[in-house]
């Protein structure tokens, strides 16, 4: 059975050399720091954003709407990508992002702001999961490693010189420029992958699941906004308004269409027979649970920061780049492990461990710690993040049916989303009620002193100037309210370590996905002996009666292939390999 691509008129011949692959690689780097830039940027210019559009009172929706428009839109571009191809998709997607950040620089009212922060999540989470779904498109699994480490590190990068920026840009030009600055790279990031992003497209013959898209958008929003309530609504968790209980209504009522619609489609949005995969079902529960836990720890330590130490909003930000270290760091060095030896089970179970100590030793902050004693624990926290994210992905998509790389790698993000927004709005719960009450405490002893005015008006230079020792109570306060809420997420992140040690290691292929779908050719002076092996004993990919993925040498008159949209290929494989090529370890 060959697999030797051919071009036609509507799905071109391409060769993957490697400087084809590096133009592509670079144009995808350009995009996902765009992205991942703007998680973090706009934190730390939110409090002058919202003062002067007078929106203080619902800031919490600024940065709602982007969250929910990514979580929303994930799903989306992997099935539309994986149905039409991924260039126009892409495209799209920088076009968005791009448009909406100029317009959300020029916004003159906090609803207009929130409304194109909303636009700005719709490109946002196309950059994300099409960058992945590319990489594997047009990298095999067995030299991904290379390429998904550097990527790993770029969120590590970002997530530091975020907030940098957004300090730097407040207090100097102005924070329109903390959208303005993405109008230049969107343009340029636009301009190179229009160049060089040259990939097939192809017309999909099943009907768009138009059902599914609805319910799941429904669902999604109300997990969201469920989980964001207390910092969107005024009164916070109040469940005699009619507003919540009826919001969880229609938000279960909306899950429970979204799983018997997706049963019943033609082309299902997320698949259900995806969760059949143990290594999908693994890798989807890992997302989940570092989503709840490692965005919830990271989201509080600037606030403490600039409360702890006076530190303003650029100099919170110079206090994380130990956590930047730690991410980069182990993110390449695993990412080159993994291409050389072909062994990544390792690498989620130790990061998940070591992510777990982490925040053991972060329940020990105090308000006088040692900021180098500090740096030590974020930097630990930080490697055990760069060992998980980038390498779970990886797995995912070695395990999986070549046509659906982009449905894979996109339920696998929308899932950890899910879980950042849930965990998150958890954690933030936590803390802020331990908080309130420590303030209370703080200022309850100061005579005729208001604690809710007082607690209302803090900000780090008003705790610098609190004369002592109110300002050691309230430093202390917010050490007494962040340390121990960590013991709630470490149980989250020992549960993720019991999954990855029931993850399966399975052989990664040598195959690039566009190759595997007859959509591409391997570099000529690469396919020799690979090319010639697999003539000789062909690796045949398909479905078998409930829908699992099933891979091994075979005729391909017996290949079952109950989807019509999977057929034959070289690819990697999925649980269903046979014994020979998972390697359990």
């Amino acid at each position: 059975m060959s697999h030797t691509p051919t071009a036609t008129a509507d799905k071109p011949l391409v060769v993957l050399t490697p400087r084809t692959i590096w133009l592509i690689f670079g144009a995808l780097m350009a995009s996902m720091f765009l992205s991942s830039l703007d998680q973090t940027i706009v934190g730390t210019a939110m409090p002058t954003i919202v003062g002067e559009l007078e929106g203080v009172a619902h800031q919490g929706w600024v940065i709602t709407a982007y969250i929910l428009a990514i979580a929303v839109a994930m799903p989306l571009y992997g099935k539309f990508g994986d149905l039409w191809g991924r260039r126009w998709p892409f495209l799209v997607a920088v076009a968005l992002f791009t448009i909406a950040s100029a317009g959300a620089g020029f916004a003159q009212s906090f609803p207009e702001l929130v409304a194109w922060r909303a636009v700005q999540g719709l490109g946002g989470g196309g950059l994300m999961i099409l960058s992945q779904a590319i990489i594997a498109d047009i990298v095999p699994a067995s030299e991904r490693g290379k390429y998904m480490g550097p990527m790993g590190a770029l969120f590590g990068i970002s997530a530091v010189i975020g907030p940098l920026m957004g300090g730097w840009l407040t207090e100097g030009p102005g924070w329109r420029w903390t959208f303005w600055i993405n109008v230049p790279v969107g343009v340029a990031a636009f301009a190179v992958a229009w160049w060089a992003l040259r990939l097939p497209t192809h017309r999909a013959r099943r009907p768009v699941d138009w059902a599914g898209i609805v319910t799941m958008a429904v669902a999604t929003t109300g997990i969201v906004v469920l989980t964001s309530w207390d910092t969107i609504v005024e009164g916070g968790y109040d469940w005699a308004d009619w507003r919540l209980p009826a919001l969880l209504a229609v938000t279960l009522a909306s899950a429970a269409a979204f799983v018997l619609v997706e049963t019943r489609a033609a082309e299902p949005l997320i698949p259900l027979r995806l969760f059949k995969n143990p290594t999908f079902t693994i890798t989807t529960l890992i997302g989940l649970v570092v989503g709840m836990g490692m965005f919830s720890a990271m989201a509080m330590l600037p606030t403490f920061l600039q409360m702890s130490t006076g530190a303003g909003v650029t100099e919170s930000g110079w206090l994380m780049l130990p956590m930047m270290a730690g991410v980069m760091l182990t993110s390449i060095v695993s990412g080159l492990a993994i291409a050389k030896t072909g062994r990544y089970k390792i690498y989620p179970v130790a990061g998940l461990v070591v992510v777990a100590l982490g925040m053991v030793w972060l329940t020990r902050i105090t308000g006088e710690m040692s900021l180098v004693l500090f740096g030590a624990m974020i930097f630990v926290l930080g490697a055990g993040l760069g060992l998980v994210m980038q390498t779970v992905v990886l797995a995912v998509q070695n395990a999986v049916d070549p046509h659906e790389l982009g449905t894979a790698t996109s339920s696998n993000n929308f899932f950890r989303e899910i879980g950042a927004a849930v965990g998150t709005a958890l954690f933030t719960t936590i803390f802020t009620s331990r908080l309130t009450d420590n303030l209370t405490g703080v200022f309850g002893g100061q005579g005729g002193a208001d604690p809710a005015a007082s607690e209302a008006a803090l900000t780090p230079a008003a705790v610098e100037a609190l004369p002592e020792p109110l300002r050691t109570g309230v430093i202390d306060a917010y050490a007494d309210a962040l340390a121990p809420a960590f013991w709630y997420l470490i149980p989250l992140v020992v549960v993720g370590v019991v999954l990855a040690l029931f993850l399966r290691e399975v052989k990664l292929s040598d195959v690039a996905g566009m190759v595997a779908r007859g959509e591409a050719q391997a570099d000529p002076a690469k396919a020799g002996t690979k090319a010639t092996s697999r003539a000789e004993g062909t690796e045949a990919v398909g479905r078998d009666g409930d829908g699992v993925l099933v891979t091994g040498s075979a005729d391909p008159a017996t290949v079952p292939t109950s989807d019509p949209a999977a057929s034959p290929a070289s690819s990697p494989a999925s649980d269903g390999r046979p014994a020979a090529d998972i390697v359990d370890r």
